[in-house]
């Protein structure tokens, strides 16, 4: 087909970024803002050898599954790729991507694949206790707080995200009032000008404190105490602070926080772990899922009270506190040190005295503790980045072990590689469950529970 040729398709699966895939004539298309079950009109925009994309143009017969979009902004934003899709079908359409790919990449028969039915939301929106707004103007001189449109630095205008909390939408009014009042201006890009370059907001959901961070191209704000008087106006204000950030990359945050009112952290809970949060820490953003998530790792782990755990990629020790709890010791890995730190302080603040953590890489730190020091394991908990497990911690994990590993994945596919990787080495998996940690996106979070084939 020619570029900008129209054509009728039935849309029959979802693609990893959200697109509706459709195949005709055993040529396999990609369509945005389409759904499964949708009859559509598509014009041809970009061929490949064995696939092309298309821009959805009509909707001939909808999808059963198609819903009308609540957020008036989510076509132009790109944030939420499946808005428009009824929630338990997202939900299907996210299981079927890991059950997929565990029996065409990890080899895993269907017949022998138990996976328990997915953990979604009750109330699938208003969920994210983290926002990071960009702070720009729009094309008439207004400053304006939004997201960046898909694959730009375009601001699209939104102050109510309906994924965040409702909160966020005060707060943006009344900085951007503040700025307007005194002549504060926005950061602009291409000029490397202009001091407001991004508002984090944070929210305990348990606690009910806010944090509120304004990202600056400078090292102070103007007139900043009378914006942390308007702010403290808002209930549960906690900490209000400056991000110094004078990089021309596209880094978010600065590495420098000065505190303006407060000691720079809200603190909240999961379950009953109970967490400090600065503004550079990382922590999960959905807390009502990832109590579900984790709570899953821990049943996997199946502890008796007296093993000992290591957890590798175990950032600030969200997953090691919580395994801490049943296990007799934990030994947590992180290559980021402020990660460490932040690890260390929460074990401290929760009084869990059974956890050590170790600065490094997953892939250096496992395989020397174990040649060197001869380390053993009963449980091993991995939670890595989308490019799954480092070689040589698959390896050394085979040569250690462990009665039974816990792998937490937000990759289908690397979880799919691995768990091959590993039942091939003398592991079996026994169950699998996923958990919808962000609705509205593609993405979703697995627990995949292996355990050694002789035990």
């Amino acid at each position: 087909m020619e570029k900008n040729e129209e054509f009728n398709l039935t849309i029959e699966d979802m693609g990893k970024d959200g697109a509706g895939i459709g195949r005709k004539n055993d040529f396999v298309w990609f369509v945005k803002d389409a759904v499964v079950g949708d009859v559509i009109t598509a014009k041809v925009m970009k061929v490949q050898k064995n696939y092309g994309f298309a821009r959805l143009m009509k909707i001939i017969t909808p999808s059963k599954y198609r819903t009308e979009a609540p957020c008036p902004v989510a076509k132009q934003c790109g944030g939420c790729q499946l808005q428009m899709m009824d929630y338990h079908a997202q939900l299907r359409v996210k299981e079927n991507e890991v059950r997929n790919a565990l029996i065409r990449i990890g080899g895993i028969p269907e017949e022998e694949l138990n996976m328990k039915p997915i953990l979604g939301m009750e109330e699938p929106w208003r969920y994210r206790n983290k926002a990071q707004y960009p702070i720009g103007r729009d094309k008439d001189g207004r400053i304006i707080a939004g997201f960046y449109a898909a694959r730009s630095h375009r601001i699209v205008e939104c102050e109510d995200c309906l994924l965040g909390v409702k909160e966020n939408k005060k707060i943006l009014d009344l900085i951007l009032g503040f700025m307007e009042d005194y002549h504060i201006r926005p950061y602009d890009e291409a000029a490397h000008k202009g001091l407001v370059r991004h508002v984090l907001i944070r929210k305990g959901f348990k606690t009910g404190e806010i944090m509120v961070c304004l990202v600056v191209n400078g090292t102070s704000l103007p007139h900043s105490e009378e914006l942390v008087r308007q702010l403290l106006l808002i209930p549960g204000m906690t900490s209000v602070s400056l991000s110094v950030n004078t990089r021309t990359d596209n880094v978010i945050m600065g590495a420098e926080i000065i505190n303006l009112y407060g000691d720079g952290c809200i603190t909240d809970y999961i379950g009953e772990i109970r967490y400090r949060i600065s503004p550079l820490s990382f922590f999960q953003v959905n807390p009502v899922q990832t109590e579900k998530l984790y709570g899953t790792a821990l049943s996997y782990a199946n502890l008796k009270g007296k093993e000992t755990v290591w957890d590798l990629y175990c950032g600030i020790g969200t997953i090691s506190l919580f395994l801490a709890q049943k296990a007799g010791k934990v030994c947590g890995v992180e290559i980021i040190p402020d990660a460490i730190r932040d690890a260390k302080e929460n074990a401290a603040l929760n009084g869990i005295g059974n956890a050590d953590f170790f600065v490094g890489k997953a892939e250096d730190v496992l395989p020397e503790k174990y040649e060197k020091e001869n380390i053993s394991a009963d449980v091993i908990v991995v939670d890595p980045p989308r490019k799954g497990c480092d070689q040589a911690v698959l390896d050394t994990m085979l040569k250690m072990k462990p009665k039974t590993v816990v792998y937490v994945s937000c990759n289908p596919s690397t979880l799919a590689r691995d768990v091959k990787i590993l039942t091939e080495g003398g592991y079996r998996l026994r169950k699998v469950r996923c958990c919808d940690m962000f609705p509205m996106s593609m993405h979703v979070e697995t627990v995949a529970q292996l355990v050694r084939a002789d035990a």
